[in-house]
């Protein structure tokens, strides 16, 4: 297998976006934006964070473009259409996704079946389950600090030992590039039809620490690409 990363991405996001023309216009062309433009997708595929038969719980699902994309990884691995030296992805046992919106659940249910399945919910309150991975990218800064580390606390409960916690935060000591980063936050939740919500940050050292004192093992990097943001990925594992 020799396929550039650049070329794989370019796959992926077709296939991923595909689903959606089912779901209307908005999905399919959020979907190929989302996808071509966000870091975070392919790095997990890079890494090989996704463990092969896992159980995925996603918060803050969205539309469901996590499991669109790893769904997608199947078709190009078998096909050869995978880059020298990554390793091989993961298969989901099964997706689960949960998002506050109905209208992001409604075209997550259009474009996608088994082994994805989606609910709305809200992360404050709904039933975690048992996972071997869980997933909550950009929305954790959309409840307060308390129900932050409530969230945190019933993640690790969720997990089984060697369980693997995958976040994205803002680093609220990043100056210049937090504030663009949040500005862009509130400009895309309005254009989704959310309201614009009290966003309530935390300095990246905070976040490190209330993971490890719940006994996980965290890696930080930085996760905004090409643009001028303080997005940090963490994944943390249960020792």
């Amino acid at each position: 297998m020799n396929f550039s990363p650049h070329a794989l991405r370019q796959r992926l996001v077709d296939l991923s976006s595909q689903r959606y023309r089912s779901a209307g216009r908005f999905a399919y062309y959020f979907a190929r934006g989302k996808l071509g433009g966000d870091p975070v997708f392919l790095g997990l595929l890079k890494r090989g964070l996704i463990p092969d038969q896992a159980r995925i719980l996603d918060l803050g699902c969205g539309q469901g473009l996590l499991a669109a994309w790893l769904l997608a990884t199947r078709h190009c691995y078998a096909a050869g259409e995978w880059p020298a030296g990554w390793p091989a992805p993961g298969q989901p046992a099964e997706i689960r996704g949960v998002d506050l919106l109905h209208s992001d659940i409604r075209r997550a249910q259009a474009a996608l079946g088994a082994p994805a399945r989606f609910e709305q919910g809200d992360m404050r309150h709904v039933d975690f389950g048992q996972a071997d991975v869980v997933v909550i990218m950009d929305v954790l800064h959309y409840v307060d600090i308390p129900d932050q580390d409530e969230v945190l606390r019933r993640v690790r409960a969720a997990l089984p030992p060697g369980g693997l916690f995958l976040t994205r935060v803002g680093d609220a000591s990043g100056g210049l590039r937090f504030k663009l980063s949040n500005w862009v936050d509130r400009t895309v939740a309005f254009f989704r039809g959310n309201r614009l919500p009290p966003l309530h940050c935390r300095p990246l050292t905070d976040w490190v620490q209330s993971l490890e004192a719940l006994g996980f093992s965290v890696e930080t990097t930085p996760m905004s690409g090409d643009l001028p943001f303080a997005n940090v990925m963490l994944v943390a594992r249960l020792d």
